[in-house]
Formats: structure tokens, C-alpha cells, sequence
């Protein structure tokens, strides 16, 4: 057998590999080792994750839960918000309040008046209930503190709902203003001149003057609208003063009820007509021998044209007895008339005469020397159109010479 010739760098490349094999092996497991021991570090990091893994899925599995729980809870929640929510829409708050002073001075037997009084603090309430049924009130405090041998009172002038019947009739049930005057249904301090309500309005028709009741009221087209109610009455009486015979539905006496209808015209702008008519049978609901029926006309007239306007009014009571006959109080009466001129949407300038006579009757003597007449001039000042300052200077002229004349300062708001 012939061996090849061995080559010499084969067999070289031999030897080497030969000489460095122990080497590679020692070298393969310290590398194998080592390895080793970072796939133990790397599998104790993977089970300290894996750990902390089902930690935090416990933790977002409770948060889940409680996200849940809190979602369902505000379902609920969200319930209670929305009706409170609606309730809100539904719902409407006012007022206004007014604070006077006067600095009057009286003669022949009247006394002088130098006061500063809060004479009026009043909230509205108002719901609509649905498209067709609302409810509207109207709570006031006068001269700022109520109470035993206090000066003021705690009133509910209104509390009443209406039913609409159709887009131009509605129906009305409660306590309310009466359809009458100019200013017994609009009163708010910042809608008139002068910081004291007229005297006709006051002492003949009587404002503010609320009854209970029910009636109807609309729209009757081409610039009408109306006004029907049947309601508590007054009751007179021996001084036979209308303004004293406001009963403000408080245990009043119901034996003689009252009748009142109104029919208005604002046809055109600017312009607004209106007369009202009250009947009642028994003015002293049967308490006062010698007062029978009474019934009132009352008409006025507003005319707004641009800076100009003017306001009138008028009012009589034709009250039948014996009594009353007697006192000359069978016929009470009274007018006044208002010019004014809006200077600018800040300053208004005005004067009004009112004449009124509470026993204008001509069958007693004891009638006589019982005119009264009162001039009235000032200024209102709107710092904002919902609030008003109001200086004014009055000055009276009585048969009797009973009078009182001096300044009037006023400070009044609405919202």
C-alpha cells in the first residue's frame, strides 16, 4: 500500500488545530457558564414581571369592577341631573325691591314726614308644568320687617296657574292682580315715574289690589285682548274707604262675590286703550246696615311716540246705601294726567296733576271740602335699563288744607 505525500500546510493547518482544541474547550464552557448564569438572572427578572404582571391585572380587574359600578352609579346620577336640568328650564325666578325716602312737610293737621324706608322686597316664582299649564307667584316684604308692633307685612300678592285653552284663550285660577289701572298689574320701580305710586291708583281704584278667583283672558285679533273674572270682593266699612276694604285673601269674607272685566286695545304701536268694569252687590259683604252694590269704570290711556308719552286715567265708584249716601261717600272719584320726555336712555323728565275726591257724593254736607289735588314733578335716572334712581317733588292742594309737600328720592330694581 502507497501512502500519498502528505501536503505541507495540511499538515501544519494538523497540528495547529491539534494544539488549540484544549484551549476551545475551556474557553466553550466558562462562555456556557456564563451564560448560564444570565439565563438564570433573566428567568428570575421574567418571574418577578410575571409577578407584577397578575398584580396589575388584579388591580385593572378591581378598577374594571369599580368602573363598572361608578359607570351604573352615574346612569343613576345622570337620571337625577337631567330632571334637575329640566326642572331649571321650567322654572323662573324675579323680583324687585325699592327704597324711598321722604322729606315732607305737613300743615294744617298733617304731620311731617322725613323718613328713609325699604318699602317693598319682592320674589317671583314661576313653572311651567308643560306646554300648556303654568304656575306664577308673586311674595313681597313691606318696609323691611314683619312682626308683632312691627311696620311691615308679609304678603302673597300672587299664586295662580293658567290653563291654556287654545293659542289665544287661557284660563286662570288662584290669587291675582285684578285687570285694573295702569299700574295695579305693572308696578316694577324701573316701568313709571315718580317714587311714589299715584294717589288715583292708590286711594280710588286701589293698587296694589289682589283677589281670588277664576275667569279667562286672550287675544280677540285686530289689536283686542280681554280680561273676565269672577273673584273675592271687597268689604267696606263705616269710613266707607275703598282702599281700606282690600280684604288680600286672607280668611276673607266670601259672602258677595265680585265681577270684573277689562277690554284693551293695542293695536297700534305706541298706543295702548283700555277700560274695566267691577261689579259687586254687597260692597260690606252684608256686615254694614245702609251699603248696598258698588260698582267701578275705570279707562285710561297710554300714547308713546318716540321720546314723548303721556299717560291718563280715570275712575269712578257709584256705591248705592243709605250710609254711604249719607257720608257723600256714594261717589268716589279721581284722575290724573302724565307727561313725559325721555331725554336719553338714561334720563326721563316728567309731571303729572291728580285730582281725587273719596266722597264726591253731593247729598251731605259733610262732603264738602273733600277735593284733593297734588302736583308731581322729577327726574329718573336708568344707570341700567332693569334699575332706577328717582328724584321727585310733590305739592298738594286740598279744600281741607290738609296737605303735605316736600321731596321724594327713590331707588328701585327689577330682574
Amino acid at each position: 500500500m502507497t501512502l500519498a505525500p502528505i501536503n505541507k500546510k495540511s499538515a501544519l493547518a494538523a497540528l495547529l488545530i491539534l494544539a488549540i482544541a484544549p484551549q476551545v474547550s475551556a474557553l466553550t464552557l466558562e462562555d456556557l457558564a456564563k451564560r448560564l448564569d444570565a439565563l438564570e438572572a433573566q428567568n428570575k427578572q421574567l418571574q418577578q414581571e410575571n409577578a407584577d404582571l397578575r398584580s396589575s391585572i388584579a388591580i385593572t380587574d378591581q378598577k374594571a369592577e369599580a368602573a363598572v359600578i361608578a359607570s351604573e352609579a352615574l346612569a343613576g346620577s345622570t337620571s337625577g341631573i337631567q330632571k334637575l336640568a329640566s326642572f331649571a328650564e321650567k322654572t323662573t325666578i324675579g323680583g324687585y325691591g325699592e327704597l324711598h325716602y321722604n322729606n315732607l312737610s305737613g300743615k294744617g293737621g298733617a304731620s311731617d314726614k322725613d323718613e328713609i324706608d325699604f318699602h317693598r322686597f319682592v320674589l317671583f316664582f314661576g313653572h311651567e308644568f308643560n306646554d300648556d299649564i303654568r304656575f306664577f307667584s308673586e311674595l313681597e316684604l313691606e318696609h323691611s320687617i314683619a312682626g308683632d308692633d312691627k311696620n311691615g307685612e308679609v304678603e302673597l300678592e300672587q299664586a295662580y296657574i293658567d290653563f291654556d285653552l287654545n293659542d289665544e284663550h287661557t284660563a286662570r285660577a288662584g290669587l291675582f292682580l285684578l285687570p285694573v289701572g295702569i299700574i295695579n298689574e305693572t308696578h316694577e320701580p324701573p316701568t313709571f315715574y315718580g317714587t311714589e305710586r299715584n294717589p288715583i291708583e292708590k286711594n280710588i281704584i286701589p293698587a296694589t289690589w289682589w283677589a281670588a278667583g277664576a275667569g279667562i283672558h286672550g287675544q280677540l285679533g285686530a289689536g283686542f285682548s280681554y280680561d273676565a273674572y269672577v273673584h273675592s270682593g271687597l268689604t267696606i266699612d263705616n269710613d266707607f274707604k275703598i282702599r281700606n276694604g282690600r280684604q288680600k285673601v286672607s280668611k276673607a269674607k266670601a259672602n258677595d262675590p265680585a265681577v270684573t272685566a277689562r277690554l284693551k286695545y293695542t293695536g297700534i304701536p305706541g298706543l295702548e286703550l283700555a277700560i274695566t268694569a267691577q261689579h259687586q252687590q254687597d260692597m260690606g259683604q252684608g256686615l254694614v246696615a245702609g251699603l248696598d252694590s258698588g260698582n267701578l269704570i275705570e279707562t285710561h290711556a297710554i300714547w308713546n311716540n318716540g321720546p314723548f308719552g303721556v299717560k291718563a286715567l280715570y275712575a269712578t265708584w257709584d256705591i248705592d246705601g243709605s250710609a254711604v249716601k249719607i257720608a257723600g261717600a256714594d261717589k268716589q272719584e279721581g284722575f290724573y294726567i302724565e307727561p313725559s320726555f325721555r331725554i336719553n336712555e338714561q334720563f326721563g323728565v316728567f309731571a303729572r296733576f291728580n285730582q281725587w275726591d273719596n266722597k264726591a257724593g253731593s247729598n251731605s254736607g259733610s262732603a264738602k271740602d273733600s277735593e284733593k289735588e297734588q302736583w308731581d314733578i322729577g327726574v329718573n335716572y336708568w344707570p341700567h335699563e332693569d334699575v332706577v334712581i328717582k328724584a321727585d317733588y310733590q305739592y298738594q292742594s286740598n279744600d281741607d288744607g290738609v296737605e303735605q309737600n316736600g321731596l321724594n328720592i327713590g331707588l328701585g330694581y327689577q330682574f
